[in-house]
């Protein structure tokens, strides 16, 4: 399974979304306190958009079809219960207020640190 979840977190990678892609460069760019983040990273049965195990943070972008979605609740629990954090943000929050999407997850980064 790890290797199914590994060749499409690869594809996942080669396919992002404009949300994702915008995030990712910022990320990258950023370097938000030196934390590095990886994208499309499996954790578990899970792939998740983006991640630092430094932190045990996880950042998901989310489209519509995530609206009050069952399986991302179910997601979310493992994955805190797995000692991870995670930040969701819409992909229109992404591409329309990068600023206060990246002073959010600044923040939880001071929070967790």
């Amino acid at each position: 399974m790890t290797k199914d979840l590994n060749k499409v977190a690869k594809k996942l990678r080669k396919n992002q979304t404009e949300a994702e892609k915008e995030l990712w460069s910022e990320l990258r760019r950023e370097q938000l306190k030196g934390i590095k983040f990886r994208r499309q990273q499996p954790i578990g049965g899970y792939i998740v958009d983006f991640v630092t195990f430094e932190l045990n943070l996880v950042i998901e972008v989310d489209g519509g079809q995530h609206h009050e979605n069952k399986e991302d609740e179910v997601r979310d629990e493992w994955l805190e219960d797995e000692g991870f954090t995670v930040l969701r943000f819409w992909n229109n929050e992404v591409l329309d207020n990068i600023k206060g999407v990246l002073k959010e997850i600044r923040g939880k980064i001071d929070s967790l640190e």
